[in-house]
């Protein structure tokens, strides 16, 4: 029987290193799954040098590359890649960050417990972190892995790391919609929401498939400033009411809400024992 075909989705936008991407592609050209094939959405201007990465992929048959002329966000960004992929046949969908690395059987492992567990409809996996020189950092984050632990979970963090899915397109059809684009931070919780509140089916693989890279923009833009943390507490609270989550989760809705506005410094060393 021929495998089913996989796509994976790896948005770029212009502050993304030439060097990481570089990487991170090659480390899905070289899964050793097949029949495997990267997107790759632009979005918005980039710089010459990004550019000339993305482009020296044209002429690979395992690379389609998808320009924006705006940067409007990752949901948007994906939504338009999914839509694309799905116009193409695909129906299963692999996310990728550009400055993250897949472990060759990242793929392989994934796609095995799907078809193993067809009631699944998206899995993930531990993540391995490195640092901005691709040294490991000496922390593995593992993540439950049935769906029932998974949605207990959910009640104080995510219970997926984003760059590490394999979603089928059945979690899409159940949750009834795509990302959610008014979410420019953190929509792939709300994508969680969306699928755990009608039923959909997450969970994990306890192997380590990703090098999730972690560097100083990390603790800095992407994790600071009232307006993030107040906007995660917004979701945390439809989150809450609608799954029905008791104390324990309002407990740590704050608990975050209070660690995202803290200072770089403390977030270091709180991120270092969470």
């Amino acid at each position: 029987m021929n495998n089913p075909k996989v796509i994976v989705l790896l948005p770029v936008y212009r502050q993304d290193s030439p060097t990481y991407l570089r990487l991170s592609v090659e480390s899905m050209l070289r899964q050793s799954y097949q029949p495997l094939h990267v997107l790759m959405g632009v979005d918005g201007p980039v710089e010459d040098e990004l550019e000339q990465c993305v482009r020296s992929y044209g002429h690979n048959e395992q690379v389609t590359i998808l320009y924006f002329e705006q940067n409007r966000g990752l949901a948007a960004t994906l939504n338009d890649m999914i839509r694309w992929a799905q116009e193409q046949g695909y129906t299963y969908f692999a996310r990728m960050d550009a400055d993250d690395i897949s472990v060759p059987e990242r793929i392989e492992l994934q796609m095995n417990y799907l078809l193993a567990h067809p009631e699944i409809d998206i899995v993930g996996g531990a993540t391995n972190e490195i640092d901005e020189n691709g040294n490991d950092r000496n922390k593995i984050n593992h993540y439950p892995l049935t769906p029932e632990a998974c949605f207990r979970y959910f009640a104080k963090r995510d219970p997926l790391a984003h760059p590490a899915v394999l979603i089928r397109q059945s979690y899409f059809d159940k949750a009834g919609c795509l990302y959610r684009p008014e979410f420019r931070k953190n929509q792939d919780t709300m994508l969680w929401f969306d699928g755990l509140k009608n039923g959909a089916k997450i969970a994990n693989v306890e192997e380590v498939v990703l090098n999730f890279r972690v560097n100083n923009d990390f603790f800095t833009n992407r994790r600071n400033g009232y307006a993030f943390a107040k906007g995660l507490l917004d979701q945390r609270r439809i989150i809450n009411r609608e799954l029905h989550y008791g104390i324990v989760a309002w407990f740590y809705a704050y608990a975050l809400f209070l660690f995202r506005i803290s200072p770089v410094w403390l977030k270091r060393l709180l991120y270092k024992i969470m």
